[in-house]
């Protein structure tokens, strides 16, 4: 496919161009593919929104490639320095206070007093974040509401010819998208991911709880409707409807034309990895609803159950 980039110095320096034009391109982070744009430009941010049809009152999280270039944006504290120690570059996303002398476009983060940030850890993106001026807008790549692409293909699936420039960087590590933390204001995680609850409270010494009642949108994420392949989903279901694909978790169900497992070994790990996989596959075979077994909701299988409810609803 024309519009799919291996991952080259040549490459990463055409990506470059297509960026300081305004344009948007489409890149491996170690959670899902993301839709790249200058973060400075309201042309690039508009574009983004554009072909994801993205609610406006939704913002985008801002990818820096180290705090220095951070500095000329948001107001940062003891809090944000020990969690960006510890977690970062990785799959930990920041709410923050913005800097009211900052070049982020007001429509990246939706107009608010905050903006979302986060250092990622692919090498591929990293290299690009070096190597410009501007922070990159990178939500998912792919239609509002839908399910996160974890390789070039669901991109693909997702936007055809309609993105000009997809770097390839195989499938992602983590597969579910980051975890968010609000550090403006109440400490507070707003969307779960790979780096739990526990692990953050550890290193702040401070009480951390987990958003329950949305009241506004306030970051990514916070959609009531997301994630969704498209068709029903039934949650801690113990057996399958007639004819309804079944996701399952460990090693006590059989194989089976209906049954797909997220891990035989009840790894959550590869859960998450598979979760995103596992609907698309289910949509594109033409299965009408899907049902799912209770996944434990311990470390990622917080995450992954965060993903299933707002899938479902």
């Amino acid at each position: 496919m024309k519009n799919i980039y291996k991952n080259s110095l040549q490459n990463l320096n055409k990506a470059k161009k297509v960026l300081k034009k305004n344009n948007i391109i489409a890149v491996p982070t170690e959670t899902v593919y993301g839709l790249a744009g200058n973060a400075y430009s309201s042309s690039a941010i508009r574009k983004i929104y554009k072909i994801k049809k993205r609610p406006s009152k939704n913002p985008l999280i801002i990818h820096y490639y180290n705090l220095k270039k951070l500095k000329k944006d948001a107001i940062i504290d003891n809090k944000f320095l020990k969690l960006y120690k510890k977690f970062s570059p990785g799959p930990l996303t920041y709410v923050v206070k913005k800097k009211k002398n900052s070049k982020i476009s007001i429509l990246a983060n939706a107009n608010l007093k905050t903006i979302a940030i986060r250092f990622p850890k692919n090498p591929i993106v990293r290299s690009l974040l070096k190597s410009l001026e501007f922070p990159l807008a990178i939500p998912s790549a792919n239609l509002s509401s839908g399910v996160s692409p974890i390789n070039i293909y669901d991109v693909v699936e997702e936007f055809g010819n309609r993105i000009k420039f997809i770097l390839d960087g195989g499938t992602t590590k983590i597969g579910l998208e980051s975890t968010v933390i609000n550090l403006y204001g109440k400490i507070q995680i707003l969307r779960p991911g790979s780096i739990n609850k526990n692990e953050i409270k550890k290193v702040l010494g401070k009480k951390v709880s987990i958003l329950r009642k949305i009241k506004k949108i306030s970051s990514p994420g916070l959609l009531k409707r997301h994630y969704s392949p498209g068709i029903p989903i039934k949650l801690n279901c113990k057996k399958p409807d007639y004819k309804a694909a079944f996701i399952v978790f460990g090693k006590r169900f059989k194989r089976g034309k209906h049954i797909f497992n997220l891990s035989h070994k009840g790894n959550l790990n590869e859960a998450g990895r598979k979760l995103y996989i596992t609907l698309r596959k289910i949509k594109n075979l033409g299965y009408k609803k899907i049902n799912v077994v209770r996944i434990p909701n311990s470390k990622i299988g917080i995450a992954i159950n965060d993903r299933l409810r707002k899938a479902a609803y």
